[in-house]
């Protein structure tokens, strides 16, 4: 950043920190979106924003923020509210922000993911894009991730010592989302660069993330273009070669369009499904207990992930935009005001799940809003869940002990995202055939 970038966003953090400490004595309570113990352990905080006062205007978002599970799930519902960034009063400031940058808007050429646009372009490009995300279609790459687990952890196996995000829950679903795409071994590292930079323009940044986010993006754009024109001329058995034949009453993607879905896949495909392995190991090394009982049932870990999933939840956040007058829960809501529908909050609320701190790997009925709900329900929430599933099926297959390294967590520092930046383990490795892990899922689902 430069000298003048530096100040504003100084004052823009000074105001924000300035803007909590007024809530805190207004109301008793608030929404702490930079604080570091926010990163550490949000949910003391969420429980007591969800007591005193859950539907809570924040001057520090600027906005509603949203923490009990129903008024959350009303609001993923709602059609009244917008997913549409540009519903949002601030929006006309922060693309002028980035026009001063020099760095396009968000929503420019067409360039806009389906998570952030309404009915009918939402409604369009889902229909066009869920093609490759049938259940039949990601259960028929079971097989594949299997096989790539196995690889990734075969190479580590008898180190004693792994970092689980280098080793295996990044790479896992950056190569499966890789292949989907037709992308070679040899940028599959890049593949990963570009979506961690990606995920800069989420939440809170300053210049700087700007900057990386947009550059990621433009590197990407610029490698996928080159993919896009490889498979119009010559049609290959991958997602893009479906993107571009996609076809649905005479309607095609445009160029920008077909960008904006792949950069979506990529990033949610990669970081939630990354952070939710990384968050679900915590959460197991952290209660033994139910650890033991995905040992002793590996065939409980797909109805396990729900609960995993619900505990410390990948995504922590999401909004939606007034675009005009309204009430919700009481509530007079203004034209162009921001709502924040704090997930990981409801998916402690203790209205809706029974003893909700306590982590119950048995939990029946579990239904999280980790991946959303109503029309923008994840496209992708279903091929997460089958990585994570062989995630942990090969972790507690592969090795027979599994402790932390360090009692202190590394934890990233977007405002959205929650997961561990890197994890230290020490482990164990199992002495057994390899693949048989493998060959006893494979005999469970032909059985």
């Amino acid at each position: 950043m430069n000298l003048r970038e530096r100040f504003v966003h100084g004052g823009i953090v000074a105001v924000m920190r300035g803007a909590y400490a007024w809530e805190r004595l207004r109301d008793g309570v608030g929404f702490d979106l930079l604080g570091w113990s926010y990163r550490e352990d949000p949910y003391p905080a969420y429980a007591r924003l969800r007591e005193i006062d859950p539907v809570h205007w924040s001057r520090v978002v600027p906005g509603w923020v949203l923490s009990r599970y129903d008024d959350v799930v009303e609001a993923l519902g709602d059609p009244r509210l917008s997913a549409d960034e540009r519903n949002w009063k601030r929006y006309p400031m922060i693309a002028a922000r980035r026009r001063r940058m020099g760095v396009p808007e968000p929503y420019s050429d067409g360039a806009a993911s389906m998570l952030r646009l309404d009915a009918p372009d939402h409604t369009r490009l889902r229909r066009l894009v869920s093609r490759a995300f049938t259940p039949r279609a990601i259960e028929r790459m079971r097989p594949r991730i299997e096989a790539i687990a196995d690889r990734l952890l075969t190479r580590v196996a008898d180190h004693g010592e792994i970092e689980l995000v280098r080793d295996f829950s990044a790479p896992l679903p950056v190569i499966v989302i890789a292949e989907m795409l037709g992308v070679p071994p040899e940028d599959h590292e890049r593949f990963r660069h570009w979506s961690d930079e990606g995920v800069r323009t989420l939440g809170f940044g300053d210049a700087d993330d700007i900057r990386r986010s947009v550059a990621a993006q433009e590197q990407l754009r610029g490698y996928l273009e080159g993919i896009v024109a490889a498979r119009r001329r010559e049609p290959r058995d991958d997602l893009v070669s479906a993107l571009v034949a996609a076809e649905e009453m005479g309607d095609r993607l445009g160029s920008g369009e077909l960008f904006a879905q792949i950069m979506l896949i990529l990033v949610a495909g990669n970081e939630t499904t990354t952070n939710l392995i990384g968050n679900g190991l915590i959460a197991l090394l952290r209660h033994p207990d139910q650890l033991e009982i995905l040992r002793r049932d590996p065939d409980r870990i797909p109805a396990a992930i729900d609960e995993l999933v619900r505990y410390d939840s990948p995504v922590q956040l999401t909004s939606r935009m007034a675009p005009f007058d309204l009430e919700f829960r009481g509530r007079r809501v203004r034209r162009g005001e921001q709502l924040v529908l704090l997930l990981g909050a409801a998916n402690r609320d203790p209205s809706a799940f029974p003893d909700p701190d306590r982590l119950d790997v048995t939990r029946l009925d579990v239904r999280p809003l980790s991946f959303g709900h109503g029309v923008h329900f994840c496209l992708g929430a279903q091929l997460a869940r089958l990585e994570s599933e062989i995630a942990f099926r090969a972790l507690l297959a592969t090795f027979a002990r599994i402790d932390l390294a360090r009692d202190r967590i590394e934890w990233g520092d977007n405002t959205v995202l929650r997961g561990p930046r890197r994890l230290d383990l020490k482990v164990l490795r199992r002495r057994r055939a390899e693949g048989s892990w493998r060959r006893h899922v494979a005999s469970q689902h032909l059985a």
